[in-house]
């Protein structure tokens, strides 16, 4: 059995400092573990090149910080959430198949038949609180009643909206 090439006693020697180090990058051990045995890799391959590293324990370490940085930019990347809800308006629902995408239309337009059935102040009063997010205050200063009647308004519309798409 031969003995271990001079980059494998190095790598052996640095491996729980090359993770340590790793680790204070990456936040996890397992992943800086990871990061490490990908590390050796790319510096076992350059094993055969003709270009000699001058210092190759330093070389080893910036191969580690490389991947790091990386990786943390890959995790960064994943974890975006986009500030403006409206953006996610734009990305697509995996989850929903086209059997359900029909299901929901088809309980979009009794909902539409159901409101188109209530009186137009009913309906006027509902769109208010439910869509534009008015409280029964200020639904009951722009129709010119009372709070009690904007109240009862717009729980009529729901109860009604709520039976029809029960049927």
């Amino acid at each position: 059995m031969s003995p271990p090439s001079p980059n494998l006693h190095l790598y052996l020697t640095h491996r729980t400092a090359l993770i340590d180090y790793a680790t204070r990058l990456v936040g996890t051990r397992a992943q800086a573990e990871d990061i490490v045995q990908d590390a050796w890799l790319r510096f076992d391959q350059r094993d055969g090149q003709a270009t000699a590293i001058s210092q190759p324990l330093a070389y080893l370490y910036r191969i580690v910080r490389n991947l790091s940085v990386d990786q943390n930019r890959r995790q960064r990347l994943e974890n975006c959430q986009p500030e403006n809800l409206s953006e996610l308006e734009h990305i697509a629902d995996a989850s929903s198949s086209p059997e359900q995408s029909s299901l929901y239309r088809d309980q979009l337009q009794l909902l539409q038949r159901a409101l188109n059935g209530l009186p137009a102040r009913s309906r006027q009063a509902f769109y208010l609180h439910r869509i534009e997010g008015r409280t029964f205050q200020q639904i009951a200063n722009q129709l010119g009643i009372s709070l009690g009647l904007a109240h009862q308004l717009v729980r009529d519309a729901l109860t009604h909206c709520a039976d029809c798409l029960d049927d």
